[in-house]
């Protein structure tokens, strides 16, 4: 989805904010990594906090869900006033083709800067075997998002035809609007939250501290992340037949923000608390209240902050509509750089807040420096946003009064 794509409607500014704000939180999350309690990055500081498990535990629970919910909106949004063949078109050139561009160069500076820690720490290519990769286990680093939308984005199309079948006389669709209420109501994280919670109870080597595992290795997403991302697109694409719904979020925010505090903590709680637990587990009845725990605490926390932002966010802003525009820019490039100031302060003598506020500023300032000066103004803005905005904006001289 893009800015151009939103505004080809009535423009929905508090879902803008939140795309830019869980963007922001990606830089967070993604930072936060070296500081853990226990070393599960490829960088570890010196520097170790639970508070900083903690942290990562809640922008996970919520991120990238919160994501394909308003992928999944706009999708529809895109495919009913495009049509197919302009909706296939748009990704191919807004998703598909940035990932065949970026994921390369992307790669290859992760690489450099795993060489550059691995030599300040002494070590040498012969102290780690060779990778071995296959299409169970390539890398798609952070950009598996891209990924995971395309193969959405191709259910979406195979699906369309059958519901159209089955709508002809518009029952099947006032049913699925009726249902679409009910989703979005108080018992929603509990009816969404159940597949997610069957999918993690039945995958053998799930790390309960990191809820919904990441799909960034191997062309085929797992199980819980297809059912969990793929209910919450979906989730999104029934949003949009009924944008009334969204008052409905907004009205119930408090209550899902509720329950998303309980079942998240209850949630941390069982997975070991703020220490991460890095085996599976293995008790079967323990495993099935944590994954019931997170299901249900995923979709209340989407739900909420869907509900916050509606609430709080839902007039215009430039700060936020420049943080929008930019977002998509800084997914693709932060990774890299994240990584790299978390090893250039690995060995300073700071606090880990004071670090971390250092890797988060000093990244974002890079990253929206380079969207300025390389992509906002240039074709490349164009390409991933939908629109150029020129260097001057020349306003029409005004005629004298006469």
């Amino acid at each position: 989805m893009t800015t151009t794509d939103i505004e080809r409607s009535e423009r929905l500014h508090g879902l803008d904010a939140l795309r830019g704000a869980a963007l922001l939180l990606g830089v967070v999350l993604h930072g936060a990594l070296s500081f853990f309690p226990t070393q599960i990055w490829i960088v570890g500081d010196d520097q170790r906090s639970v508070w900083v498990g903690g942290l990562f535990f809640v922008i996970h629970l919520f991120r990238m869900t919160t994501f394909f919910v308003i992928a999944g909106l706009f999708a529809h949004l895109m495919l009913s006033r495009l049509g197919v063949v302009g909706f296939v078109r748009n990704r191919l050139s807004r998703i598909a083709a940035p990932l065949a561009v970026f994921w390369g160069p992307v790669l290859a500076a992760i690489v450099a800067v795993v060489i550059w820690n691995a030599g300040l720490q002494g070590l040498t290519a012969a102290d780690a075997p060779p990778p071995k990769y296959d299409w169970t286990s390539i890398p798609l680093t952070h950009l598996w998002f891209l990924w995971v939308l395309l193969i959405f984005y191709v259910a979406l199309l195979t699906l369309r035809a059958p519901f159209a079948a089955l709508d002809r006389d518009g029952g099947w669709g006032r049913t699925v609007d009726r249902l679409t209420g009910v989703l979005v109501g108080p018992a929603g994280p509990f009816l969404l939250g159940a597949p997610l919670a069957l999918a993690l109870w039945l995958h053998p080597d799930w790390i309960a501290f990191f809820g919904v595992p990441t799909p960034d290795a191997g062309l085929i997403p797992n199980t819980p992340a297809l059912v969990g991302f793929g209910l919450a697109f979906a989730l999104g694409v029934l949003l949009d037949r009924r944008r009334d719904l969204l008052g409905r979020i907004r009205a119930w925010q408090p209550a899902h923000l509720g329950l998303a505090i309980g079942a998240g903590a209850g949630a941390l709680m069982l997975a070991g608390g703020p220490t991460p637990v890095l085996s599976p587990m293995t008790d079967p009845a323990v495993k099935a209240m944590t994954a019931s725990a997170f299901g249900v605490a995923t979709y209340a926390s989407v739900l909420a902050v869907m509900g916050l932002a509606l609430r709080f966010c839902a007039g215009r802003s430039a700060v936020r509509r420049y943080v929008a525009d930019a977002s998509y820019w800084i997914y693709i490039v932060h990774l890299p750089l994240v990584m790299a100031a978390q090893v250039w302060v690995q060995d300073w003598g700071w606090p880990w807040p004071a670090k971390l506020a250092a890797v988060i500023v000093g990244v974002l300032a890079v990253s929206f420096a380079s969207y300025e000066l390389l992509v906002r103004h240039s074709f490349m803005g164009r390409w991933l946003n939908g629109r150029r905005i020129p260097w001057r904006r020349l306003q029409p001289a005004l005629a004298p009064a006469e």
